[in-house]
């Protein structure tokens, strides 16, 4: 493949959808056409209904689907988190039940990790599951799980091994979620959004073979989720054509449905595009004070900015997610701080204000409670602290009186 070049996977792509595209189709059909065909991600092992090509050979074909008018992969957990963790860890069995219903968009998914009792300690959980025949029994309490709610399987992480240190004795499952062994209950947030959910678990049954890895080696396949999770671009909406089709408004119905939960996110990330429209309208403007917050968080944003853009070109290329995810979550981090604290100057005891009588209809408020959980979510600034001065600067681990203790030994909350 090494003679492979963009001209030809384009000419390739475009004979085939010549023949292949039908916009009477459902979107189910084509997304089938597509995987029996590997276009899907043409990056994939040919096994796996791939073509083994680059890893930018994805780009260049999600383009040429958006010229001709059709769609690619579906948006979310899925193909973000489930299908790259599949693919690294899971065995023959996993990649055949699971990777072609992701690809459709038949089977959506969630991720089952943070525990009320565990935090940012997410080797300290305490979910459990014990083996029963051809089957682990599941019991456990998780927390924060987006789309849980509608989700048909769950990424979960559960103790399998309680005389083994805390990283040793945990397993990967695919939990099936409609059960009736498995509650989800919405959570209230303090902005009124409820994206999250809890997960109550009582004796909730997986398959034997719906193990991902190795039983108890649930660490290391966790960390590539991890690592997938903190990817950039993720929650950005796909652009579709504005040719009319069956798949396109199928395709955009789904999509809708998925980013409902996500809406609030914009406030979360602190609006930075808001803020000189903000400064403007309340005549802040020539404040030379506010003027060197406005800076200040510009020169953040742009820098985040990079760092994404590299992070992306490193993915294209085929490499496997990096510390630089942790780098640009802390930055979002520390830009959303400062988004916070910029509009907060701007509007003053206004920025409190909720409604429709307010400033852009509340979403000053909105984004005064949203902007503290970018600090949370997806693994915690100080995790990612951790992570960035161990594996970017080198600087030793962290001391840890729990490392090579039995797991049940461990004081716990």
């Amino acid at each position: 493949m090494s003679d492979l070049n963009e001209n030809d996977i384009r000419i390739s792509v475009r004979q085939w959808l010549s023949k292949a595209w039908d916009p009477t189709m459902s979107l189910l059909e084509w997304r089938t056409l597509l995987v029996e065909s590997r276009w899907a991600v043409p990056s994939w092992p040919e096994k796996w209904f791939g073509r083994a090509y680059p890893a930018w050979a994805d780009d260049v074909v999600r383009s040429e689907l958006l010229l001709a008018g059709t769609v690619a992969t579906p948006v979310g957990a899925s193909m973000n988190l489930a299908a790259p963790t599949i693919m690294k860890h899971g065995g023959d069995k996993q990649k055949q039940r699971f990777l072609r219903p992701a690809l459709t968009g038949e089977e959506t998914w969630c991720q089952l990790f943070s525990e009320p009792s565990a935090g940012s300690d997410l080797a300290g959980l305490g979910t459990h599951a014990e083996l029963d025949g051809d089957e682990w029994i599941v019991t456990g309490q998780k927390v924060w799980n987006t789309s849980a709610h509608h989700a048909d399987l769950g990424l979960l992480v559960a103790r399998t091994d309680w005389d083994s240190p805390k990283h040793k004795g945990l397993t990967y499952f695919a939990l099936p979620m409609n059960q009736k062994e498995v509650e989800v209950r919405p959570l209230m947030q303090m902005n009124r959004h409820t994206s999250f959910n809890e997960v109550f678990m009582t004796e909730a049954r997986i398959p034997n073979d719906y193990v991902i890895g190795t039983p108890g080696e649930g660490w290391a396949v966790a960390l590539t989720t991890l690592a997938f999770e903190r990817g950039f671009g993720s929650l950005k909406k796909p652009r579709y054509s504005k040719q009319k089709s069956r798949v396109i408004d199928e395709a955009k119905a789904e999509s809708e449905e998925h980013f409902k939960v996500y809406s609030w996110y914009p406030q979360r990330a602190g609006r930075v595009d808001l803020t000189k429209d903000h400064a403007r309208t309340k005549k802040r403007n020539t404040d030379p004070i506010i003027r060197q917050e406005i800076a200040k968080l510009l020169s953040m944003h742009r820098i985040g900015e990079w760092t994404a853009s590299r992070a992306r070109a490193a993915r294209k290329l085929g490499r496997a997610p990096g510390a630089e995810g942790s780098i640009g979550k802390l930055m979002s981090s520390n830009v959303a701080r400062q988004a916070n604290k910029t509009h907060s100057m701007i509007a003053g005891a206004s920025a409190l204000l909720t409604g429709p009588s307010a400033s852009y209809d509340g979403i000053i408020a909105e984004i005064l409670v949203s902007t503290p959980a970018k600090s949370i979510a997806g693994g915690t600034d100080e995790i990612q602290r951790n992570i960035i001065g161990e594996r970017v600067l080198g600087l030793p681990r962290e001391p840890s009186i729990d490392k090579d203790v039995p797991f049940r030994d461990v004081p716990r909350n």
